[in-house]
């Protein structure tokens, strides 16, 4: 399994962020989805770092994070990265965000007002409505699914995560993925942000897109089936002067897929 080590933390609402710092050069932060953690970000942040200063963490509820019983919701994720952007002292960073990532970067920005240089959203959820019949049937039976054996669960993950790409995942990045969600805590909290997610949380934000002035890049995999690419281009209309990238033969986890196609881009589009 791949070694990814998040050697500090912050104490957010009395539950701990694991977080990393790596790189020279202007900030920037590195947000991840679900159910990923900044380990699936990897690439982006290793190759980034060679001209920037990057941060990077795991959501509430993700990875290395504190993963007890509380509000992992899209609704806390904004208010922790607010929090960590306070704590940092980031003066209008650049701001990345996959899936998940995307949705909470969009709303510190819309609903705490941080300031950002650029804006980079990839596969963002952005859109309503969404969530696919299985988060609906997570969330109307949370508790049965948290006390299934777990080599049923193991293999419930495993084949959920498998359909968010185009192209095979290659083995030790499908069980680097899956492990944080393992155990009796893992397990517990791979429901629990299922159970709470809601397109409420992006409802909120959907009618304020049009204010966005800053620098914003769209990427998406051209084959992604948990968030159709037609909500690409909804968005790409929505964000006044917004660039929008497709990549091809690539689905929802296009940042495995293919992070050099990702990067070439990132690199132009910062450079201006």
């Amino acid at each position: 399994m791949d070694t990814w080590s998040l050697p500090y933390e912050f104490h957010f609402q009395d539950r701990r962020i694991k977080y990393g710092i790596t790189g020279q050069g202007p900030a920037l932060v590195a947000v991840h989805g679900t159910p990923w953690s900044s380990y699936n970000l990897r690439h982006l942040i290793k190759s980034l770092a060679t001209n920037y200063t990057v941060y990077y963490y795991d959501l509430l509820g993700y990875g290395q994070s504190s993963k007890e019983q509380g509000d992992v919701s899209l609704g806390i994720q904004n208010e922790a990265l607010s929090a960590l952007l306070a704590f940092w002292e980031l003066d209008s960073p650049i701001a990345l965000g996959h899936d998940f990532g995307g949705t909470t970067v969009l709303r510190t920005h819309l609903l705490n007002n941080p300031s950002f240089k650029k804006i980079i959203l990839i596969d963002p959820v952005a859109i309503s409505p969404w969530g696919s019949p299985f988060f609906q049937h997570v969330r109307e039976h949370e508790a049965a699914f948290a006390g299934v054996p777990d080599y049923i669960h193991e293999a419930i993950v495993k084949t959920y995560i498998q359909t968010a790409a185009y192209l095979p995942i290659p083995e030790i990045t499908l069980n680097s993925t899956i492990s944080p969600w393992t155990g009796p805590k893992g397990k517990a909290a791979f429901y629990r942000q299922i159970a709470q997610a809601s397109s409420h949380f992006t409802d909120e934000i959907e009618h304020l897109y049009k204010h966005i002035s800053t620098p914003t890049l769209i990427i998406w995999g051209k084959e992604d089936t948990w968030i159709p690419v037609d909500n690409a281009h909804k968005l790409h209309k929505l964000i006044p002067g917004a660039e929008l990238l497709l990549i091809d033969d690539a689905g929802h986890l296009v940042i495995e897929e293919h992070p050099h196609q990702i990067l070439k881009k990132l690199k132009s589009f910062l450079a201006k």
